[in-house]
């Protein structure tokens, strides 16, 4: 099990990442929350990572902090939730809002997240109101100021859909946030942000 790797980071495209371990290239998929955190590229950084193991698959989920991942790890343990469900989950909104709508019984609040259904959200309460992981976790991997843009490769607009599609939004939704945020010239990393905002909003 691959629980930490320090490196460089070389590459960023939400959700993927790359992490450069003394010469290993680490392909990771991170949470959006993780992407806010990241350093620019070049710089070193600290992420706790999750394994999964499937058939057609082998993947490395990243995280900037140990709650998260314990969350995404928890939220695996609910039947329906798979690792692409749980990262849409963990990057739609914190740990401790989670906590609260759950703890609250907040279905419909649940439902606005992507993949996310009435019948899942319901089961998201009832499993795991008495097993949340601890919130309020101090060790983040990054303690300096979080960058204003993410490293692209095509224009900003559909950056910030294909990470929307991959956090699990139908393509008509993801352009639809993202349309509603032409021109006014922002960065791909605050249309996301603004994007999955306005989903639980």
């Amino acid at each position: 099990m691959i629980g930490m790797l320090r490196g460089k980071l070389i590459e960023r495209q939400a959700p993927d990442l790359m992490l450069d371990v003394n010469g290993v290239g680490y392909e990771l998929q991170a949470s959006m929350m993780t992407f806010y955190d990241l350093p620019e590229l070049g710089q070193e950084v600290t992420l706790h990572t999750h394994f999964v193991v499937r058939e057609d698959a082998q993947i490395l989920y990243a995280f900037s902090s140990t709650a998260e991942r314990s969350l995404f790890r928890t939220l695996l343990k609910v039947n329906g939730v798979g690792p692409k469900m749980a990262l849409a989950i963990v990057s739609g909104m914190t740990v401790d809002e989670f906590a609260e709508r759950v703890k609250a019984g907040d279905a419909i609040g649940l439902t606005r997240l992507p993949g996310v259904g009435k019948k899942t959200a319901e089961r998201l309460i009832i499993e795991m109101r008495d097993g949340l992981p601890k919130t309020k976790d101090a060790s983040s991997a990054q303690s300096a100021s979080k960058p204003d843009q993410l490293s692209i490769k095509s224009n900003p607009e559909e950056e910030a859909v294909n990470a929307l599609l991959a956090l699990g939004y139908k393509p008509t939704e993801a352009s639809k946030m993202v349309s509603r945020q032409a021109n006014q010239d922002l960065s791909v990393e605050a249309m996301i942000r603004n994007a999955l905002k306005e989903s639980l909003s």
